[in-house]
């Protein structure tokens, strides 16, 4: 699953592959809100993100797109 992250005062995303489910990041999304602390995701492959919660601007939450790349055929 894809989730992105925006961070205040940058232009880019974070953009972090997940094995959890969406209701699972959804709940780390929440809990770091109410409390005022870090979000913790870790992907994949097994690496940790670490954001402040105050520094978010925005977290899409979102199916992962399996790597799809955009080609067609026409004959």
């Amino acid at each position: 699953m894809e989730v992105k992250i925006g961070i205040s005062d940058s232009p880019r995303e974070l953009v972090v592959t997940s094995g959890q489910t969406p209701a699972e990041v959804e709940a780390v999304v929440n809990e770091a809100f109410g409390n005022g602390g870090v979000i913790t995701l870790t992907d994949e492959k097994g690496r940790k993100y670490l954001v402040q919660s105050s520094k978010v601007s925005y977290v899409e939450i979102g199916a992962s797109q399996g790597g799809r790349v955009g080609f067609v055929v026409s004959s």
